[in-house]
């Protein structure tokens, strides 16, 4: 029988009576809810609130973001606990074989609560100041009974630089007075809002992939942790009420019973306080348990209880907003109360269960290690020729904390090729790279790799399907027989200056290092040539897009030392050649080698842009290859000097606002003259049928069979038929076209909306879908026969000039390993 620790959230103390602490009102000077707390007083607070309490407070600062702010935890413990905070941490890790060696005491329960992933959503970092003053409220005899056996770890603000720039708007056009009218300035929010971080990318996407910094810092803590339960604390739209568990289907397969069963426990515990209070929430909609890359799910897949909680509010609510429609006025206030009851009900929860939650956790990882879930009991990663990629492959296997090492010997295997799903014969050589399923986080292991998730419903909340193989872009099997990696070792290449000097050097184009190491090449005005075609040299075969340095055209005293130093820094290895000359395709001084200059490239930020599609472009620049980018706003571009400009990157959004007739007829004479236009998505809406662009939507055939009397209550599963949230498909591409060097022979795309666009019929169509580019996930069935035969990438020569015209986003949440390498075509070809 279930039995809960009740009263927690329901012992109202007199804040007065705990003299030891400073309530945050207290600290702050205005009661929580009058007015947004800017982060720093925030840390101030855990860090005055810790100095009084250093028996049962331990703060750790866990990295920073990109502007510089720091990203803070608070360990909040019972003194016994937290004088032995790092014999239980060390027990916990050995318990689950995250460590060597056996636990030698039993591991309290460790639960994590993550606040303001979402800048905006700035309710959740107002609640942790609360939260940790009644955690540590010694008058509390409820929450004091909670940390005898549970460890909390209080994160008050996982995205600083997006809270910060909610909240410094906020502030500063608020009236004195809050005024809860829907169309004030005050529930207006500019763009870009203050959702994401600093590069615009959503944080709580970014889990499994760890693009950006604070993701790579926080998971970097998270696994010398491993807790238990993770919650993640949001807001949603304004109209709505609260959201908690149970979540919604589809669940992946994957999950456990138990945690299923958690799900409805803390559920049920939720919903009696709300009960008791008149609240409104609902549970089993909306928010599912499927993409592994959310703060849920990640922690999910690696045996936690992973939560959400949504408070009806975001942005748009401000300190108070009038609902007309459910005649009241929500307010900060409120939603600081709800969010603070679901935090502490959360701790109530697994502290009645801890017993149950920690055996449960351990026998998750004891099952993964000697008999782990799925078909595959070994993945092997194909290397040859793929080196540098392998490398980065195995810095993000190590992020995760999976356990890899390499063939060690050459084998003949069979195995299932997960990019086509068919099983072959194969033959593995030495260095290629193998995972076994026999370790500790074998089900994210599983779950990351699977080449077609089971869905168990068609309406989600995100993508559906991300299979590691599709991603980077590798050669993949899953084999049904346990294989013991040898050591891993990555391959250095130091290239070495040569007594005598080369006629050129080349480098071969396939990764994303050699993109970066170009961009080193440009920055320093290094003349670049490349190659159109394939061609062999020195008895090496080199394919269409490799880099030649020559030392014709660079006139630099220590040009060698450099190009061989650059190349080293960035795992590329260079071939010396002696000559021009090669054995076969065509030398060095042909018309089909042409030089690669260094590109001045802009491209918008502003209103009607979209926000994560802007800062995939900013940060591949800025963050990946390193490569200046102008960023202007969008009604600055008309003023644009066109003489000055190489590249304009058009990302997602809408333009129907910018770009006139008259700017479109400005752009073809800029183009006409050397220039190159990319555009992103739905900015190609600006170019469909305009006089000089050969871009069109294909001629939809008349509607036929229309259901007169269609079911409104079939109304969001109707609509799903019509959609592709983030299917998998293979791209035919024209590999012989520059935009697709160094892709390799597959490509692969995420497909979120069903185009319909039409072939080029006067540029060249480098990637389309064809009848049989579905790979995996849900599309719907009205969408399937739009997304058949239709363009993806296009490239239209104007004059001296070319429009890349890219349907999908080569750079989503920087998932997409060949999108960059496309994306560096596009810019520097």
């Amino acid at each position: 029988m279930i039995r809960y620790i009740y009263g927690l959230v329901l012992t109202f103390v007199i804040l007065n009576v705990n003299a030891q602490n400073k309530t945050p009102e207290q600290f702050l000077g205005y009661p929580l809810g009058n007015k947004f707390t800017f982060h720093h007083q925030i840390l101030d607070y855990y860090k005055t609130i810790a100095a009084q309490n250093p028996d049962r407070v331990k703060l750790v600062q866990y990295g920073s973001t990109y502007e510089g702010r720091p990203l803070m935890f608070a360990i909040v413990a019972s003194p016994e606990n937290l004088a032995r905070l790092d014999d239980i941490r060390s027990n916990h890790l050995k318990s689950i074989k995250l460590a060597t060696g056996n636990a030698d005491g039993k591991t309290p329960a460790i639960a994590w609560l993550g606040y303001n992933i979402h800048g905006n959503e700035a309710v959740s970092s107002e609640t942790a100041m609360k939260v940790i003053y009644e955690l540590l409220n010694k008058n509390n005899s409820a929450t004091q009974e909670v940390l005898k056996n549970t460890i909390v770890i209080l994160d008050p603000c996982s995205n600083p630089d997006g809270r910060e720039r909610y909240v410094s708007w906020y502030n500063r056009v608020q009236n004195t007075i809050p005024d809860v009218t829907p169309f004030a300035l005050e529930h207006d929010e500019p763009w870009p809002g203050g959702r994401f971080n600093h590069y615009l990318f959503d944080l709580n996407r970014d889990w499994a992939w760890q693009t950006q910094k604070e993701t790579q810092e926080r998971v970097a803590f998270y696994n010398q942790w491993m807790p238990h339960l993770h919650a993640d604390f949001h807001e949603m739209g304004s109209a709505r009420s609260y959201y908690f568990p149970p979540a919604a289907k589809p669940y992946h397969q994957d999950i456990t019973k138990w945690q299923r069963e958690f799900n409805e426990i803390l559920g049920a515990n939720c919903r009696k306080y709300f009960d008791q209070r008149n609240w409104t929430y609902f549970s089993k909609k909306d928010y599912d348990l499927f993409y592994p890359s959310y703060g849920d799910t990640w922690p999910t897949y690696n045996g936690a209880i992973g939560i959400t909680y949504e408070q009806g509010g975001g942005g748009r609510a401000g300190l108070a907003l009038s609902r007309p429609d459910q005649n009241d006025t929500l307010t900060l206030k409120s939603r600081i109360e709800h969010h603070y009851i679901t935090s502490l009900a959360t701790l109530e929860t697994i502290s009645a269960q801890k017993e149950k939650i920690v055996s449960e956790f351990i026998s998750f990882y004891d099952n993964a290690v000697q008999k782990p879930i799925g078909n595959y009991k070994t993945y092997l990663i194909k290397s040859q020729g793929n080196e540098e990629r392998v490398r980065a492959f195995g810095e993000w296997l190590t992020k995760q904390g999976f356990e890899y090492g390499i063939a060690g010997k050459n084998l003949a295997l069979k195995g299932t090729d997960l990019t086509n799903q068919s099983e072959q014969n194969f033959k593995a050589e030495t260095n290629d790279l193998l995972i076994s399923a026999y370790q500790p986080k074998s089900n994210l292991l599983k779950i990351l790799f699977e080449a077609q998730p089971v869905l168990e419903d068609s309406i989600t909340y995100d993508i559906t399907s991300w299979g590691l193989s599709y991603l980077y872009g590798l050669k993949a099997y899953g084999l049904k027989e346990k294989l013991t990696p040898a050591a891993y070792q990555p391959e250095k290449n130091e290239n070495k200056i040569s007594a005598i000097k080369p006629y050129a050097y080349l480098a071969r184009w396939n990764s994303v290092g050699d993109a970066v190491f170009l961009s080193e090449l440009l920055k320093r005005k290094i003349l670049v040539r490349t190659s159109n075609v394939a061609f062999e040299a020195n008895k090496n075969s080199f394919e269409a897009g490799t880099l030649i340095i020559t030392q014709k055209g660079n006139n630099l005293s220590n040009f060698d030392s450099l190009v061989t130093a650059l190349a080293t820094k960035n795992h590329v290895k260079l071939f010396p050649t002696s000559t021009g000359s090669v054995t076969s395709g065509v030398d060095y001084g042909s018309d089909e080698v042409v030089s690669i200059t260094p590109p001045k490239i802009v491209t918008l930020y502003g209103e009607g842009i979209s926000t994560t599609s802007m800062g995939a472009v900013w940060h591949f620049f800025e963050q990946q290859i390193k490569y200046p980018l102008t960023l202007i706003s969008p009604g600055k571009i008309a003023q644009l000097p066109w003489d000055q400009v190489d590249v304009l990157i058009l990302p997602d959004g809408n333009y129907s606002g910018v770009l006139n007739d008259k700017l479109l007829t400005t752009l073809q004479e800029w183009i006409k003259k050397g220039g190159r236009l990319i555009v992103m998505e739905n900015a190609n809406e600006a170019f469909l049928n305009k006089p000089g662009f050969d871009i069109s939507r294909k001629i939809s055939s008349p509607k036929k069979n229309t259901d007169l009397f269609k079911k409104f209550g079939n109304k969001e599963r109707d609509e799903s038929s019509y959609a592709s949230p983030g299917s998998m498909y293979q791209v035919t591409m024209d590999t012989s076209h520059p935009l697709a060097f160094g892709c390799g022979k597959e490509y692969f795309s995420i497909v979120r909306n069903a185009y319909g666009i039409d072939y080029l019929t006067e540029g060249w169509n480098v990637g389309y879908l064809s009848e049989t580019g579905y790979k995996a996930g849900f599309v719907g069935n009205k969408a399937t026969e739009k997304l058949k035969n239709t363009l993806i990438i296009g490239v239209q020569q104007m004059g001296q000039g070319q429009v890349t015209y890219l349907m999908d986003d080569p750079l989503f949440r920087g998932m997409l390993y060949n999108g960059k390498i496309l994306f560096s075509n596009a810019v520097f070809r």
